[in-house]
């Protein structure tokens, strides 16, 4: 399976769908879409739309998605098992007010 995930570095979406991908233990790419222009552009050319996560799972992008979302489509089509193993991260909330304020700290970016 080839996964490309477009995440922002610092984001409780974004880290929910990487809280998936360690629960089932799969390789993906995590592609920084926050500090690397070109990365958004593909995202948003390949999801026809500016909202982030988007997640390429064999070619079918999942756009404006949650960690819990990815996981529903990776057990619905039987591209992972259920298990009982828990997420090390909230999988469907966005940034905590720690994580909020954590970032108010640091430079914004705009392109």
């Amino acid at each position: 399976m080839k996964i490309k995930a477009y995440l922002k570095p610092h984001c409780g979406w974004s880290n929910g769908v990487r809280a998936i991908m360690r629960k089932h233990g799969l390789e993906y790419e995590d592609i920084d879409i926050i500090n690397h222009r070109a990365n958004y552009e593909e995202m948003v050319r390949k999801s026809g739309q500016p909202l982030s996560p988007c997640v390429e799972i064999d070619g079918v992008m999942l756009a404006d998605i949650s960690g819990e979302e990815v996981e529903n489509y990776l057990l619905s089509n039987n591209l992972v098992k259920p298990t009982d193993a828990k997420a090390d991260a909230a999988t469907n909330a966005g940034c905590s007010a720690e994580e909020h304020e954590k970032m108010a700290s640091k430079p914004v970016r705009f392109f």
